[in-house]
């Protein structure tokens, strides 16, 4: 069965260059799930198959995790695919985008201006709460996503089972939002597309990029950010699915992890080794600053030395890795 999310509105705003580093870029559009009802933490601990709730990145939407999401459904679980919101089902997508004209795609007006942390974490504790009624949940995000996972984890850590970054920011004391992490030294080899950048993020509010480019070199720089290992036929597939706008307080909001909330859940890592967005000795600063704020609870960590910021080309060995996290337990 095939679901959407519902909306909501209201942030900040941040810088353009900072608002650049902190790209995590992923895919996509809609939800996938069964059985979705009033939250109850008691439910969450008795019945039914997991619900993996799947939170994606920036310029993306839930359906970048189709391939992972059918490979868990196959084997029993209920998934849910998060479209944030104005992304996915609810994408605004620019006139002057469809058309090509750069000119006034610098100027048109983004309805995601004013977004924030606030919104997308509200958009997936509603989820969170409807899905632990029926079993325990899952939740799991990539890139930009990871923000909305810490910040579940204090609002809601009595109904996660277990919580999952893929190559996605984990913020600390240290480095308090996706901005902060990117602009680490541990970060300093990422790719960041300033070339693609159309119109100013402060005005517009929202960090505005050009998938729609044929120009060879800003391809070029795109597949290196996010997909360098795949055939170019699947990063054409993962282009089309793109969102030119993220609003820019996305980046700048803070998301640290209390110990006492968030620090409780049992939590996993898939570190990708080839990551040109998420650097990976990001992610291991990242990893081990988590590590350091509650040592009685530390990252399962998983490695993909092979992988690109979205992953391996094949959803298998990530879904893999999720389908044994709906039986651990701190």
């Amino acid at each position: 069965m095939f679901m959407m999310d519902d909306t909501n509105e209201e942030r900040k705003g941040a810088t353009r260059r900072t608002a650049l580093r902190g790209l995590g870029l992923a895919v996509g559009g809609s939800a996938l799930a069964t059985g979705l009802g009033t939250s109850s933490a008691a439910a969450a601990s008795r019945r039914g198959p997991a619900t993996y709730v799947l939170v994606h990145g920036t310029h993306s939407a839930g359906a970048f995790w189709m391939p992972i999401a059918r490979e868990l459904v196959l084997r029993g679980h209920r998934v849910v695919m998060v479209d944030q919101p104005r992304h996915g089902a609810e994408a605004f997508v620019a006139e002057s985008y469809q058309r090509q004209d750069l000119t006034a795609m610098a100027v048109e007006p983004s309805p995601l201006k004013g977004l924030g942390l606030d919104d997308y974490e509200a958009r997936v504790t509603g989820i969170v709460r409807q899905a632990a009624r029926n079993g325990p949940v899952v939740l799991v995000g990539h890139s930009l996503g990871g923000v909305s996972v810490s910040r579940v984890g204090d609002a809601v850590p009595h109904l996660l089972h277990h919580i999952c970054y893929m190559a996605a920011f984990c913020p600390s004391r240290v480095l308090p939002t996706a901005d902060a992490c990117t602009a680490a030294p541990e970060n300093a080899n990422a790719v960041s597309p300033v070339e693609l950048t159309v119109g100013d993020p402060d005005r517009l509010g929202v960090l505005r990029l050009n998938f729609r480019t044929g120009v060879s070199s800003e391809l070029a720089l795109l597949k290196e950010m996010i997909c360098a290992d795949h055939p170019d036929a699947d990063f054409r597939r993962l282009l089309a699915g793109m969102q030119t706008d993220e609003p820019v307080a996305a980046y700048a909001g803070r998301a640290v992890g209390r110990a006492g909330k968030w620090g409780r859940i049992p939590r996993t890592y898939l570190r990708f080794g080839r990551d040109r967005t998420i650097a990976t000795a990001l992610q291991d600063r990242m990893i081990a600053e988590a590590d350091a704020s509650t040592p009685g609870n530390r990252f399962r960590v998983h490695d993909f030395p092979g992988a690109s910021h979205v992953g391996p080309l094949h959803p298998t060995p990530v879904a893999d890795v999720l389908d044994t996290l709906a039986g651990q337990r701190g």
